[in-house]
């Protein structure tokens, strides 16, 4: 066998083996199911389309000048002291900065039309949702319906949801690609995302950020219901669960580091599960008891209140006043006598 008749084969099959592993892959933001999914698609492609404008040109101009002036190719104009071109300048410069101008501009807009923290336009009333990351598995905490689940949400379709997000341990990355959006879930802080699905059925949800042993098992189902009455039949399904998580003691258990943890449904929840467990990482915001500084520094803000509640009569009797209003201080009798003496 030839070597170019080997290199040959080789590339078919490398390129047999590309297109086997690409055909898993699951192009989730490229399939949004809900209104910020399907914005944040047509960002991707403007984005993309633009760049294009000058990849395109790049990789045809590449081919074109490679076989036009090839070594073999005797009739190509032959200039070996060209050095500089006006007009390719003017081309090669104009073009990306009108295109990065046009995304500058894009970019500026979009950011604030798909903050996660600003909340969805909708005439429904939003679902409200406390997301608690933990190791290695996602709580989730309605406090208006009183319950929680691990590794499985649910809302209508058509209906805004609003999450609160926080982590029990590390940093982590709250994500539902076909619904758009990812936001951190931190230690001790809280973000929120805002989120819509339009059709009906179950999304897959991930941790977009690695958080140690258990995180390829850290991921969750997020049920899209075809109406009310079916999100109504999937609280009900909760609420039929034996396990409660009414306090701090039940939430430390079920924080302990578990992988592929299965999905859980909690009757009961702490409406206040959420700030509870931002609450422990605070730390404790009392100043220290020392009972000599204490009494001076309450001594001193004695002092500063009776002196900013003290009135003109008050200021009279330690002095006087001129006539423009400003204070004089009392003079003793030496100053008196001098004066009198003059």
């Amino acid at each position: 066998m030839r070597p170019g008749d080997l290199k040959r084969g080789l590339g078919a099959l490398l390129l047999i083996a590309v297109t086997g592993l690409l055909s898993g892959c699951d192009m989730a933001l490229m399939s949004p199911k809900g209104q910020v999914g399907l914005e944040q698609r047509s960002l991707i492609l403007t984005a993309l389309g633009l760049m294009l404008i000058v990849v395109i040109p790049v990789i045809v101009m590449a081919v074109v000048f490679s076989r036009k002036y090839r070594a073999s190719n005797t009739g190509a104009t032959y200039t070996p002291n060209w050095a500089h071109s006006t007009k390719i300048e003017a081309v090669v410069w104009t073009v990306p900065v009108i295109i990065i101008v046009i995304l500058a501009i894009i970019t500026w807009k979009t950011s604030h039309d798909l903050d996660p923290y600003k909340p969805l336009e909708s005439d429904v009333k939003p679902i409200q949702v406390d997301v608690i990351s933990l190791d290695w598995k996602w709580l989730f905490v309605y406090p208006e319906l009183g319950i929680a689940s691990v590794n499985e949400l649910a809302f209508p379709i058509n209906t805004p949801i609003n999450f609160r997000v926080t982590s029990d341990t590390v940093m982590n990355s709250f994500f539902i690609p076909q619904l758009g959006g990812q936001i951190y879930a931190m230690a001790g802080m809280q973000t929120k995302l805002h989120l819509i699905a339009n059709e009906a059925g179950q999304y897959k949800g991930i941790s977009g950020s690695y958080s140690g042993a258990g995180f390829s098992g850290m991921k969750f189902k997020a049920i899209a219901t075809q109406d009310q009455a079916g999100f109504d039949a999937w609280v009900a399904k909760v609420k039929q669960s034996p396990k409660m998580l009414s306090t701090m003691g039940e939430f430390d258990t079920l924080a302990k580091k578990s992988e592929n943890h299965p999905v859980e449904y909690f009757a009961s929840a702490d409406p206040k599960l959420f700030v509870n467990v931002i609450n422990k990482f605070m730390g404790d915001m009392k100043p220290a008891d020392h009972k000599g500084m204490k009494h001076d520094a309450t001594a001193k803000q004695g002092e500063e209140m009776d002196m900013a509640g003290m009135n003109h009569e008050d200021m009279a009797e330690a002095g006087h006043e001129d006539h423009a209003g400003h204070m004089a201080m009392p003079m003793d009798d030496k100053s008196v006598k001098a004066g009198s003496e003059e």
